[in-house]
């Protein structure tokens, strides 16, 4: 089995994203012993946004493109940290994002619509925020915007583990950590 983690947060060792992500990864490591891990760090390996020499796949990002998104078509699991910046992804997430939703790899186009290409996946994703968003709140547009990236190229089975409340006080962030960490569903849980 290969699990492919992805980090996009920019706050290194003070990310509660990166610490979700870090207990998600140990706990498959731990339950699953054979479970082949690949870390993507983007916030120290990063990607120019995208570009038409890269939509054209012509120059030197063709290397690192193709191998983005190798990484995510080998993978059976991938666990992301997305904390959300200014209600939607960082712009990292984003860069990688746009490698991995490629026509013909991903999704392809028919006539009655686009169908999703890499189905067979599963997504957990440690989501972090500052404030607090119920189900349905206006100005939440980080796991909207995930959950519709995911669907469109085929992937619906995503968990989301969620860090919130973290930018009211030192204590609400704790709470929110704490809550999250408590949350993380075991591999067993996730394969019934």
């Amino acid at each position: 089995m290969k699990l492919l983690h992805v980090d996009s947060s920019i706050l290194g060792e003070r990310s509660a994203s990166r610490t979700v992500t870090a207990a998600i990864v140990a706990r498959w490591q731990a339950a699953v012993p054979d479970v082949e891990v690949t870390r993507l760090d983007l916030a120290a390996e990063t990607m120019p946004h995208l570009s038409g020499q890269s939509l054209a796949h012509d120059g030197t990002e063709a290397e690192r493109d193709d191998r983005v998104l190798a990484d995510f078509l080998a993978s059976d699991v991938i666990v992301i940290g997305a904390p959300m910046y200014n209600f939607t992804v960082p712009t990292q997430l984003k860069a990688w994002i746009d490698r991995i939703l490629v026509a013909g790899k991903t999704f392809r186009y028919t006539e009655s619509g686009p169908v999703g290409l890499a189905g067979t996946k599963r997504v957990i994703v440690a989501i972090s925020r500052g404030g607090l968003y119920p189900q349905g709140a206006t100005g939440e547009y980080a796991e909207t915007y995930l959950r519709h990236v995911l669907a469109f190229i085929g992937i619906t089975d995503v968990t989301f583990v969620r860090a919130e409340g973290l930018a009211i006080s030192p204590q609400r962030r704790q709470i929110g950590l704490d809550a999250a960490l408590a949350s993380i569903p075991s591999p067993q849980s996730l394969a019934a």
